[in-house]
């Protein structure tokens, strides 16, 4: 079954940078996009990064310059580094596959952004 394992959420000041992970498993890992999305206390969940199979990104304007989503097909990880933090960045990281017609989504990793 398709599983999908974040890692590297935690504290940092304004200004800062964090590097997250994600490990997938259950499916053909290099055929399909992976995202990035948060979400703040209070409100709704935003992608933040996609990055297709072969490598092609994007992002929203709010992390444009900052974040940076990359993946290592034989190791079946995506990455999300993560630059110039703010505090509005503050959020619960999750990593999605849409994988045959199905949203999987990580437990979520906690980014505290505060000093």
């Amino acid at each position: 079954q398709v599983q999908l394992v974040e890692s590297g959420g935690g504290l940092v000041q304004p200004g800062g940078s964090l590097r997250l992970s994600c490990a997938a498993s259950g499916f053909t890992f290099s055929r399909y996009a992976m995202r990035w999305y948060r979400q703040a206390p209070g409100k709704e969940r935003e992608l933040v990064a996609r990055i297709t199979g072969g490598g092609t990104t994007t992002y929203p304007d709010s992390v444009k310059g900052r974040f940076t989503i990359s993946r290592d097909n034989a190791q079946n990880t995506v990455y999300l580094q993560m630059n110039s933090l703010k505090p509005e960045d503050t959020a619960v990281y999750y990593c999605n596959a849409f994988v045959l017609y199905r949203d999987y989504w990580g437990q979520g990793t906690q980014v505290t952004v505060s000093s």
